[in-house]
């Protein structure tokens, strides 16, 4: 005799979720997650190293991946015990395989791969540039509909992707040169204020405006972005200003290299999204915690704008497992020969 719709509707109710352990290590914060279904996070703990790194002014890939082995087991236990979970109730393993820091990548590789074994859990190796993306599908309310133009704006890379599915993208542009996150280090350094680069950029630009001249490299007839010139501006400027770390003209010219840089950005994604007829545009990555950016983007955009909350937007695990779900879900998993592919892109 068939089931009835009432039995029916039982049986969705007492599924079990499905749960993805994430793990995340491929720069500089080693982190660990379970998320439930692809969106509901039950735990994101990351462990960060910026105060480590901040005394050389960038992040040394040595350093990072000792730091790593240090951390990885205590956050893969605190992420588990947060979530309130047991490994009989985590579906997959989920990890950064690429790109990122080939050391770095190793600890967590090797970590998911000694769990996947030791548990006979599927393993699923996850694109870092991907799993950004999918930052914006671990808040409330409808997820980003298709097609999506993703704006992805990271301390190594600035990219335009147009996302026609789970799983499928295709980059339309990418930087020539220095990446935005990249950028905002290096003016950082430039004008003394800090590190990391992009929050310290924009405390000293909140104080200052956006009244000095500098140069945008707009690169016409493509979706590509360029900001070497920018920060070389930037190094004239204060040079022939005669601009020293403390005095006053600092805050102004670090909120004349925000606005160059949001506004080369916002534009050119804002004209993507009216060429390709996108329904959705996602931003994600490091600088998209930029209050400047969001806020351009917001007020130019003719369609909806998703960006995640301040703490998916750097570096977690929650990201690695929603993107994790998705691969997972459609029959994309790895076997132990999984390997860290430090300069992969996007939609391999």
């Amino acid at each position: 005799m068939p089931a009835s719709p009432a039995g029916i509707i039982r049986a969705y109710a007492i599924m079990p979720p499905v749960n993805i352990l994430g793990i995340e290590t491929s720069c500089d914060e080693t982190a660990a997650s379970v998320v439930a279904d692809g969106r509901r996070v039950l735990s994101n703990v990351v462990a960060s190293q910026v105060e480590i790194h901040a005394r050389y002014g960038g992040v040394v890939p040595e350093v990072a991946s000792r730091q790593h082995l240090l951390t990885i087991v205590p956050v893969i236990e605190q992420a588990m015990v947060s979530a309130g979970v047991g490994w009989r109730d985590i579906s997959a393993v989920a990890v950064t395989n690429g790109p990122g820091l080939a050391g770095s990548l190793l600890v967590g590789v090797n970590a998911a791969k000694a769990i996947a074994a030791a548990r006979r859990l599927p393993l699923v190796g996850v694109n870092h540039l991907e799993s950004h993306v999918y930052a914006n599908w671990l808040v409330e309310g409808d997820p980003p509909a298709f097609p999506a133009l993703c704006l992805i704006v990271s301390g190594g890379h600035s990219d335009l992707v147009l996302m026609n599915g789970h799983g499928q993208f295709q980059r339309l542009g990418r930087t020539r040169d220095d990446a935005a996150g990249e950028a905002f280090d290096k003016a950082a350094r430039i004008l003394g204020v800090g590190y990391p680069g992009g929050p310290a950029i924009e405390r000293a630009a909140h104080r200052g405006s956006a009244s000095l001249a500098l140069p945008r490299a707009w690169l016409k007839g493509t979706d590509d972005f360029s900001f070497s010139g920018l920060k070389t501006g930037l190094f004239h400027l204060v040079r022939e200003r005669g601009i020293k770390p403390g005095d006053p003209a600092v805050a102004d010219a670090a909120a004349s290299f925000q606005e160059a840089v949001a506004e080369v950005l916002v534009v050119k994604t804002v004209e993507a999204a009216e060429r390709l007829g996108v329904r959705n545009i996602v931003v994600c990555g490091g600088v998209a915690a930029n209050k400047l950016l969001r806020r351009y983007l917001i007020d130019k955009s003719q369609v909806p704008v998703f960006i995640p909350p301040l703490s998916l937007c750097t570096d977690n695990a929650a990201m690695v497992a929603s993107c994790g779900y998705y691969r997972f879900q459609s029959g994309r998993t790895d076997d132990l020969n999984l390997d860290v592919v430090p300069s992969l892109a996007i939609g391999s």
